[in-house]
């Protein structure tokens, strides 16, 4: 009978108290989260925070110093051979034999497991199945990644481990693998990923740890980690009227939730922390003094903000 050992609440990840230590480096010091079933978690930090030791760690790769991980119920330092059978890894950048075709390619990594899924299947699921006979060097970088999730996902894992996946694509193929993500995660799976992109993590993650020298400096939702920062957003447009003088500021203060007005000419700005409500009333004053609203924009408060807010710097210094 395997030794399994079930983390609480039946996370697929538990990690407490993780630290490895590189000599007098602490590279991990006292890390703890949970990934839950069906959760797509997001590990964010600048180089050199710790994200890649711990996934290591988690993949089985390196031992920790001391603390505990468990993934899919197994301790990394005793079953990790367990462990590598449920779950998928991709790679920032994949290296594939270019002696074999895409299909080929994916017919290998299938051999590897009991239960294998169908090649075709795959290269349909990554929309690649036009390109079953191309060798890898002829795809493009998206669908190279494309190719490398599909052989992440080949053995059907309960867990995927994503390394920055959508690094130097288009904004086209970006879109393509967000989706992809989203499609497996619809399936009951866990994914792992991190990231420099900080709208992919906001679109995708349902939690996300930030990480900075080693230890987690927060560990929620990205719209609750938004929330926390209580920075008001702003709304930014241009009033159409007879002149500027016909838009006064106090009325602007004036506009229901707003925290702070500015107009220069007739460009105004309006801080709120309820944007619906500020709108209309931005509304109603154009209706008010006769002005029609062009180039209306509103930007919201991002999990960047967060982000160099707890960390003080941007995600790739």
């Amino acid at each position: 009978m395997e030794n399994q050992l079930q983390p609480s609440g039946g996370a697929v990840v538990s990690v407490q108290n993780l630290v490895k230590q590189y000599g007098k480096f602490t590279a991990v010091n006292g890390v703890s989260f949970e990934i839950h079933a069906g959760e797509i978690f997001g590990l964010l930090g600048p180089n050199g925070a710790g994200k890649s030791t711990i996934i290591e760690i988690l993949e089985g790769i390196r031992k920790p110093t001391t603390g505990a991980a468990h993934v899919l119920g197994y301790s990394v330092t005793q079953k990790s051979a367990k462990i590598h059978e449920r779950i998928g890894v991709q790679l920032q950048s994949t290296t594939f034999f270019e002696d074999l075709t895409s299909l080929e390619i994916l017919q290998l990594f299938s051999s590897f497991y009991p239960n294998g899924r169908n090649p075709q299947e795959m290269l349909r699921e990554v929309f690649l199945d036009d390109k079953a006979s191309v060798f890898p060097q002829k795809l493009s970088g998206g669908q190279r990644q494309r190719l490398a999730l599909a052989a992440a996902l080949i053995n059907d894992p309960a867990l995927l481990f994503l390394d920055e996946p959508t690094t130097g694509l288009d904004p086209q193929s970006r879109h393509m693998l967000w989706g992809i993500i989203e499609n497996t995660r619809a399936k009951g799976k866990s994914v792992l990923l991190t990231t420099h992109f900080m709208d992919e993590a906001q679109k995708l993650c349902d939690r996300v740890a930030i990480i900075d020298q080693g230890k987690i400096v927060a560990l929620d939702t990205p719209a609750r980690l938004i929330a926390s920062l209580n920075i008001a957003s702003s709304i930014s447009a241009e009033f159409q009227c007879e002149s500027p003088e016909s838009i006064q500021l106090y009325k602007l203060q004036a506009i229901p939730e707003t925290v702070q007005a500015k107009k220069n000419g007739f460009s105004i700005n309006l801080q709120t922390k309820n944007t619906r409500a500020a709108f209309s009333g931005l509304l109603e004053y154009a209706d008010e003094i006769g002005a029609v609203i062009e180039n209306a924009t509103v930007q919201s408060p991002t999990l960047e903000d967060v982000f160099l807010s707890l960390t003080g710097h941007a995600l790739r210094d």
